[in-house]
């Protein structure tokens, strides 16, 4: 799934519409209303999102509301959250090394 939410974010069209429907519900034709391409396209970005978890739809009537799955950025965040913690490791271990080397020199 994570190779999925990936992908899916990789195209900036995907990311503008997340950034959209991060607060409010919108219409897929609000949401379409913000760019240059198809309604067709929007919706086929719509159910790439959809797809991995990123926006939830319900139906009323023949109006299809999207909004943003906070839970569908879990993985992601974990994902990069790995690389973020090893980052800190490592600077951890580089200080604390200068630090030994400090006080060796100190003696």
């Amino acid at each position: 799934m994570i190779q999925q939410t990936i992908q899916a974010l990789a195209e900036p069209t995907r990311r503008e519409i997340l950034t959209l429907v991060w607060e409010s519900e919108l219409t897929s034709s609000a949401i379409a209303a913000h760019f240059r391409i198809s309604a067709p396209a929007v919706s086929q970005h719509l159910k790439v999102l959809a797809d991995c978890g990123l926006v939830s739809m319900r139906r009323d009537g023949t109006r299809r509301y999207y909004r943003l799955r906070r839970e569908g950025l879990a993985d992601i965040k974990a994902f990069i959250d790995r690389f973020w913690d090893d980052s800190l490791a490592r600077l951890k271990e580089a200080a604390e090394e200068e630090q030994r080397r400090q006080d060796g020199a100190n003696t």
